[in-house]
């Protein structure tokens, strides 16, 4: 697939969703919310980029603590929910800003932090993005990605691929930790630390959210009841669909 057609997907994917992504408790919630906000204490003066915002829900948490946010996102009906949302809750110094995570149209050095949550795994390409994010990173700035994170181990991996994929087109690859960090090196950013947390994800919700067909809803159900023990009890399937998942939150610094 090609760069174009891919962005294609992603802005048809989300386009159809964003209202359900800025009621969603997945996206609304979550611990790594009150570490991003520690970062940012007595940080008044920064400017701050969401790299891949969605719904906005980094971009509302952070507001309040930084000079100015830029909320960037491939989908344009994304960011006119966080623009009619910002203005609901009164943050005036959050502005839109439409594009790719692998072109970002800022300046060199233009932000202080570059906060991404939950994006990562839609890019068509991770070390290109990555290497835009040093880029747009003032010298000593810093980073923070939160992404679902893949086992590693070869069969968990490709069952969590194929799942991901049959519940949205749009998804290209949940990275393990190796991954994520020879990525980060090879971009030039340096890794200050990393955390593992668990993600809870109800299946009803999970599916609906995406829109996500019948047919691949009944292939996903169908695939965890064949999958071995191994497979079952790592993501802790349960008899509706609903399963556990790991999470990377890592800190990198330019």
């Amino acid at each position: 697939m090609t760069t174009t057609a891919h962005t294609q997907v992603v802005q048809k994917q989300f386009g159809e969703q964003a209202s359900a992504y800025l009621s969603s408790a997945v996206h609304a919630q979550g611990t790594e919310f009150a570490l991003l906000q520690a970062e940012l204490a007595g940080q008044g003066a920064a400017r701050l980029l969401d790299l891949g915002c969605g719904a906005g829900h980094v971009s509302f948490h952070v507001a309040p603590l930084v000079k100015d946010v830029v909320a960037y996102d491939l989908s344009q009906q994304m960011l006119d929910v966080v623009a009619a949302a910002a203005t609901d809750r009164g943050l005036d110094n959050i502005r839109t800003v439409h594009g790719a995570a692998e072109r970002l149209p800022f300046a060199d050095g233009e932000f202080d932090f570059v906060f991404s949550r939950y994006s990562a795994h839609h890019w068509s390409d991770l070390g290109l993005a990555l290497r835009e994010v040093r880029r747009v990173l003032k010298p000593g700035g810093v980073a923070a990605f939160v992404d679902v994170l893949s086992p590693g181990s070869p069969l968990l991996d490709t069952y969590l691929q194929t799942v991901e994929v049959l519940r949205d087109t749009s998804h290209v690859r949940d990275y393990s930790c190796g991954e994520w960090m020879r990525q980060l090196s090879e971009a030039g950013l340096h890794v200050r630390n990393s955390s593992r947390q668990r993600l809870r994800l109800e299946y009803t919700s999970w599916v609906e959210r995406m829109r996500t067909p019948e047919v691949l809803r009944a292939a996903i159900l169908e695939l965890q009841k064949a999958m071995g023990q191994e497979v079952r009890d790592y993501f802790e399937i349960q008899a509706d669909g609903t399963f556990s998942t790991d999470v990377l939150v890592v800190w990198a610094e330019r």
